[in-house]
């Protein structure tokens, strides 16, 4: 069956978000306190809509949207679920009271386009990471950082789960900072995988993290020295001599599976304590380059779209429609199980 074609846009029978961007997705990003979802993408918009469900029934209410002047690359919610910070190639962060009906105002400013921006709420900070090699932490209240930090390369992905933070930049660095000294690397390593890092996210217990690159592979990796036999990789997101790259890495936010989205346009659900795969969804017809759980997990949103990777050569416009899904994860696809055969002993 072709994978390309109308009819495989929604294999998976997601609910489908009304009025989605009208450009590739970059990011999706819930609030914390209610279902409200935000999207990032090229057509330089901040969007949002309430979502609203009843049962197995899902709608989408689109409440709000905002500018920026060029492609918005990244966006997050303050841990209030008032406030919602975008940033990207116009080389700023604007924070938008969203809830408030607010004005969005500029609060944060680089040299280069801000690839990953991240609220600490244990530091009352904005931690944003740029393509011109710096890390800035920023107080919303003032216009100059409170820190800067020099980063060896271009920041390609940031994850916070304080006190860890990862920065993977573009030469395969991973700098890893302790928050509660954040002058400092903590540590660097150059990642496990061979190929250029696409994503990270930070074990929910923070001992370590996990790291996804443009060569169908995954990495988690543990901090502690003494753990460092539990490191490994796999493969995923291929497809026979196809490979694809891992765009986006979710921890569930109950039972701390993960779930990987890729560029073959498939979404899954792992365990990494049991080394296994719970789930694996069907393609869709474009790569998926972005995902988010809602607070309690009940709620997995995907982009569908067009992640120019094969450049404007290979975009068409009449196919490449840009689409947001939502996904109800079951039980068994989000809660880990022992591996069969496996002994009670951990």
């Amino acid at each position: 069956m072709s994978t390309f074609g109308t009819a495989n846009t929604n294999p998976n029978k997601s609910y489908e978000v009304a009025q989605p961007p009208a450009d590739s997705i970059s990011s999706l990003s819930f609030s914390p306190k209610a279902n409200f979802l935000v999207s990032s993408s090229w057509d330089n918009q901040v969007r949002c809509w309430e979502i609203s469900r009843n049962g197995t029934v899902v709608t989408s209410t689109p409440k709000a949207s905002i500018s920026h002047d060029q492609p918005v690359l990244c966006s997050t919610w303050k841990d209030d679920g008032t406030t919602v910070f975008s940033g990207g190639c116009d080389k700023q962060v604007k924070m938008w009271p969203l809830t408030s009906g607010g004005q969005p105002m500029t609060v944060a400013m680089h040299d280069a386009p801000i690839k990953e921006v991240a609220w600490i709420p244990e530091m009352n900070l904005l931690a944003t990471g740029s393509w011109d090699k710096t890390l800035k932490y920023w107080d919303t209240r003032q216009s100059n950082p409170v820190h800067t930090q020099q980063l060896p390369d271009r920041c390609y992905a940031m994850t916070v789960k304080h006190p860890l933070m990862v920065v993977g930049t573009a030469d395969r660095n991973l700098i890893i900072f302790n928050l509660q000294n954040p002058q400092t690397e903590f540590k660097r390593i150059i990642s496990p995988l061979k190929y250029q890092t696409r994503c990270v996210a930070a074990f929910p217990d923070q001992q370590g993290f996990l790291v996804g690159s443009i060569e169908g592979r995954v990495g988690v990796h543990h901090l502690d020295d003494a753990q460092q036999s539990k490191n490994f990789t796999f493969k995923c997101h291929r497809e026979n001599n196809e490979i694809y790259s891992v765009n986006s890495l979710n921890f569930h936010p109950i039972h701390h599976t993960f779930a990987t989205a890729g560029s073959d346009g498939a979404f899954n659900f792992w365990d990494k304590d049991s080394k296994q795969r719970l789930k694996a969804m069907q393609r869709c017809s474009q790569p998926i380059p972005c995902s988010t759980f809602n607070n309690d997990g009940s709620i997995f949103a995907y982009a569908v779209c067009y992640d120019w990777s094969k450049g404007a050569e290979n975009h068409n416009p009449a196919t490449a429609k840009s689409y947001i899904f939502l996904h109800l994860p079951q039980e068994s696809e989000v809660k880990g199980k022992p591996r069969a055969g496996a002994t009670g002993r951990k």
